[in-house]
């Protein structure tokens, strides 16, 4: 198989993940939305509140993995997926079949974790995204 197949069919599950994604975090806000309707005693309330934790940090986690694969995406439409964005040399099939959303190399992720880069959000409160983003 070509490095541009096996693209293409990354491509495709970046496109499944996503809707997988889309639904879950749509049953997963309907969910805190009856949690917190329902009334009940003080241990039912503890128990809620928990629960309510607990769905609020997956949510959380999922969005983040949502936003990384529409990142993949505006990549594919750009031409650029499937390359570094440090070094911009191929990512290895390997590494992009594991994570199908990732942005660099295995050799400049080390290097960006030693010096302690974190992608996300501007850590000053700038909502600046992606280039390739959906826009």
């Amino acid at each position: 198989m070509s490095r541009k197949e096996a693209l293409t069919k990354l491509k495709d599950v970046l496109l499944l993940r996503r809707e997988a994604l889309k639904r879950a975090l749509d049953g997963d806000l309907s969910l805190l939305q009856t949690l917190s309707q329902e009334g009940g005693d003080v241990m039912d309330a503890a128990m809620d509140t928990a629960q309510d934790e607990i769905s609020s940090q997956l949510v959380e986690v999922e969005s983040r993995e949502l936003s990384q694969i529409e990142d993949a995406l505006g990549r594919f439409r750009d031409g650029v997926y499937g390359n570094c964005e440090t070094c911009e040399k191929p990512i290895p099939l390997a590494r992009l079949q594991a994570v199908p959303y990732a942005t660099t190399c295995i050799e400049c992720a080390r290097k960006q974790e030693k010096v302690g880069y974190r992608p996300g959000p501007n850590p000053f409160g700038d909502s600046a995204q992606s280039p390739h983003a959906s826009r």
